[in-house]
């Protein structure tokens, strides 16, 4: 009972897997953009030693 168990976890645990992996492939063909915003960060550096 308990090996059938830990058997169906892991094939959903594939199924999932595939299933993401399919996502991500086909996601920018149905318009999904998982691109993150461009922005430009600016920081001041301060330099010691002079």
């Amino acid at each position: 009972m308990l090996g059938k168990l830990f058997k169906l976890l892991f094939i959903l645990a594939i199924l999932g897997f595939i299933g993401l992996v399919g996502y991500a492939y086909v996601g920018p063909e149905l318009g999904l953009n998982f691109a993150p915003t461009p922005q430009e960060v600016r920081l001041p550096v301060t330099l010691e030693g002079q």
